[in-house]
């Protein structure tokens, strides 16, 4: 008998930094009833997730979700499209590659894009942030809160203070955080915080979310040209009645709504939070215990759902490829590092790393049973 695709299709357990493992509810979740996405039924799912989210980002009333159709660079694109008029400086703080992607996108969308890099796996210097929105005068400027590719997490909520208190408008990246660390937006001055579901939700890919403030909304009024579904003025018409502008994924959806109302009722929002700090404590462990191996990201600033170590010296990215397909044949997907940032560090001479993705619902026993059989093959290779 031939086989079917669905026999080639391997149940890794998944420790990379998104999409993460789904629990078992969430899957079945997926096999839900379609319903129509302008009837009575979307508002029954979409009406309580939508406040969840809003509980999630701590969120005052100055604050509003919309959901996208498409992913956090969905997300991210609305408020460079939206937010950035014609002739105004949008500055880009990039700590790592999806700042660098922030910046990439204001680029070609024809914006003015200034830039304030600082080195992979450094945090980001408030000073030189504030001596540099001092000396451009941008009108807009975008910060990562959490930076997947280096581990590093940055002080959102003192970025947009500083911002603010320069007179621009702040733009945060939450992707890689936003459901496992809290955001606090009540009161930040924050303008636009982008995520998406497949990260720190635990949820399939698919929607990008952002929560806009009253702000924003005011200021899109006076960008010309802001596309359709990257026109949050549009979206909010829709957010408004707890629907998304354009037809959404009904099993996402209804996946959604059954996590949301898991994490806000069930886990409770302080106890998830307080969990992914335990597996962030529980990943600092297990690399403090290697010999040879360090941590990319600065003490103070490691991120509570993704731990980037750096390999010793002398180890390439063929090597983590090697270690990759050790743990998969042990039923584990091990992520073995941003392959542009890998590719810039080698290219360097500088050491290589790879990343443990700790975010979503991952409890510490399953944690620790993936980093001991990682641990073996480390020693190993």
């Amino acid at each position: 008998m031939s086989s079917t695709p669905l026999d080639e299709f391997t149940d890794l357990k998944l420790f990379i930094t998104g999409p993460t493992w789904l629990r078992p509810e969430v899957r079945q979740a997926g096999c839900l009833p379609e319903f129509g996405h302008r009837d009575s039924e979307n508002v029954k799912r979409l009406g309580p997730a939508m406040a969840h989210l809003k509980t999630l980002a701590g969120a005052g009333p100055e604050h509003e979700v919309i959901l996208f159709n498409g992913s956090g660079s969905t997300a991210m694109e609305a408020a460079v499209r939206s937010l950035v008029a014609d002739g105004e400086t949008v500055l880009h703080v990039v700590v790592g590659a999806f700042g660098d992607l922030w910046r990439n996108i204001s680029l070609a969308n024809g914006k003015k894009a200034e830039l304030l890099s600082f080195a992979p796996g450094e945090a980001m210097d408030l000073d030189r942030l504030d001596a540099e929105v001092a000396r451009l005068r941008p009108a807009v400027v975008a910060v990562t809160h959490n930076e997947t590719s280096t581990g590093v997490i940055n002080d959102h909520l003192a970025a947009c203070r500083l911002i603010r208190g320069r007179g621009a408008l702040p733009l945060v990246d939450g992707v890689s955080v936003f459901g496992g660390a809290p955001v606090d937006l009540a009161g930040s001055g924050c303008a636009f915080y982008a995520s998406a579901t497949q990260k720190s939700l635990g949820l399939p890919a698919g929607f990008g979310i952002a929560v806009v403030s009253a702000e924003a909304l005011e200021k899109a009024g006076k960008v010309a040209v802001r596309g359709y579904s990257s026109d949050i003025l549009r979206q909010i018409e829709r957010a408004r009645k707890n629907q998304t502008l354009t037809t959404p994924s009904a099993t996402l959806a209804n996946q959604m709504a059954v996590q949301l109302d898991y994490i806000v009722n069930q886990e409770g929002v302080a106890a998830r939070f307080a969990r992914h700090e335990r597996l962030r404590d529980q990943a600092r462990a297990f690399v403090a215990g290697l010999s040879g191996f360090d941590f990319f990201a600065p003490e103070g600033h490691r991120s509570p759902t993704v731990t980037a170590v750096l390999a010793p010296e002398g180890w390439t990215m063929a090597k983590l490829k090697e270690v990759k397909e050790a743990m998969r044949a042990r039923g584990y997907l091990f992520d073995p590092g941003y392959g542009k940032l890998n590719q810039d560090l080698e290219a360097a001479g500088r050491r290589v790393c790879f990343r443990i993705g700790h975010m979503g619902d991952m409890q510490e026993q399953m944690l620790g049973t993936y980093l001991a059989e990682l641990g073996e093959v480390l020693s190993r290779i």
